[in-house]
């Protein structure tokens, strides 16, 4: 086994994935969307709840959007990555916790403590990142950073599968029926980040400066914004870089929304909720495995060509849910997601650091981490605006497209070894 899986630091710190992601799972992409449209939007039309539903989905990540880069930089300054990993996490795990008290009817409580939970949940993401500098070396932070992907796809998927269990045989658990059993699902969720999370705050130990002690504040929020403002001052002279983020946050857009859309686009076509379950099932374990794949496909025939396929994989992906009418064609996308999502993720951000200047390399993937955990603005809200407006569902799955395809335009753009050389030169 490999040094660092034998890091209770560096296992500690992946841990959080395998904590976290069953939010991401069995909350945003599984349980929350079923049962606001079943349960707490009942006597609402199903594209008004796909509206409202879109439009809490894009609050909760235009907010943090608007936020991320200030509160990284500042936490930064003052050295308190945990702390603020701690509020944000905290936030998380006691909303989710709380949707089990809302009733049937109440969707305007429960959007509210979706949208909260979704900003925890994210949140706590940005210092969960920046703490990967502490528990890895440069030499190894691929493979770190690729077992906190791993033990997330495996957490989040094994807490789905039993919570899939329970809703579909809730007799065989002792609980009422499936309602309950949805109802549990976001109180395990909550208790499930709380256990997991407790090695990263134990055992992983942020370096501290000894100037942090005494400083105030206000000095550690005004050093911050002099950071984020010379983050924007560099991407501004790197042409490739801004071309690149600008395409990445096109795409990745588009595949945040089907992630966090897909099973409401299922069940307004009328799909039983657990056949939806089970293909988000398929999606999560495949996911990993293919994203190793698709590394090597970056190796061998080039990054850039290979996240075009995953792009004009995903645009084939919209058209087909377009016409999409059986069952079985929803788990053949199921499998179609999973071969791609953790491949388009992963090669994105290998492109990247060829692009960047090494001796700021955290400063600029605290910047890409911020576009790529907090996308899914546009598109969620596009989707639930062309379904409340037309009518038509299929029509709304069919507007991502235009995400996917501006954002493989601008990539198209952007040329590798000019951004190599730019690089290079702000380096020297």
């Amino acid at each position: 086994m490999p040094a660092i899986y034998k890091n209770k630091q560096i296992f500690s710190w992946a841990l959080y994935d395998w904590a976290n992601s069953a939010y991401a799972t069995v909350v945003i992409a599984g349980f929350f969307p079923v049962f606001f449209k079943e349960y707490w939007a009942t006597g609402i039309d199903s594209g008004t709840s796909t509206f409202y539903l879109g439009l809490g989905n894009s609050l909760s990540s235009l907010l943090i959007v608007l936020l991320a880069p200030l509160l990284g930089a500042i936490a930064d300054q003052a050295g308190a990555r945990k702390k603020f990993l701690l509020f944000f996490a905290a936030l998380g795990m006691v909303m989710c916790g709380s949707l089990y008290f809302v009733q049937s009817g109440q969707w305007p409580l429960a959007v509210l403590l979706y949208i909260v939970a979704s900003i925890g949940f994210m949140g706590a993401n940005i210092f969960y990142d920046a703490l990967i500098t502490v528990v890895a070396s440069h030499k190894n932070m691929d493979r770190v950073s690729a077992l906190g992907f791993s033990l997330g796809y495996l957490g989040g998927g094994i807490l789905f599968s039993i919570n899939v269990l329970m809703v579909l045989y809730p007799e065989s658990f002792g609980i009422t029926d499936s309602t309950e059993a949805i109802r549990l699902a976001f109180i395990m969720v909550a208790v499930w980040w709380v256990v997991f999370s407790l090695p990263i705050f134990l055992f992983v130990k942020e370096k501290k400066n000894h100037e942090y002690k005494s400083r105030p504040v206000s000095t550690s929020i005004v050093d911050g914004i002099k950071q984020l403002t010379g983050t924007f001052h560099h991407i501004r002279q790197l042409r490739v870089v801004f071309l690149f983020l600008l395409a990445y946050w096109l795409y990745i857009d588009g595949v945040d929304t089907i992630i966090r859309m897909a099973v409401d686009y299922g069940m307004a076509l009328g799909f039983p909720a657990d056949t939806l379950m089970v293909a988000l099932l398929i999606t999560q374990f495949i996911g990993f495995p293919a994203a190793l794949v698709f590394g090597k496909l970056g190796e061998t025939w080039g990054t850039k060509k290979s996240i075009f396929l995953a792009i004009f994989i995903y645009m084939g992906i919209t058209g087909w849910g377009y016409f999409m009418d059986q069952v079985y064609e929803f788990y053949v996308l199921a499998v179609a997601i999973g071969l791609v999502q953790g491949g388009v993720q992963s090669l994105s951000r290998s492109f990247y650091a060829r692009i960047i200047p090494a001796n700021k390399a955290a400063e600029f993937f605290g910047f890409y981490n911020m576009l790529g955990k907090f996308a899914a603005v546009i598109g969620p809200v596009m989707m639930g605006w062309v379904s409340m407006t037309t009518g038509d569902a299929r029509l709304s799955i069919l507007s991502l497209i235009i995400l996917f395809f501006l954002g493989a335009i601008v990539l198209y753009f952007v040329d590798e070894q000019e951004g190599i050389r730019q690089a290079r030169l702000l380096r020297e």
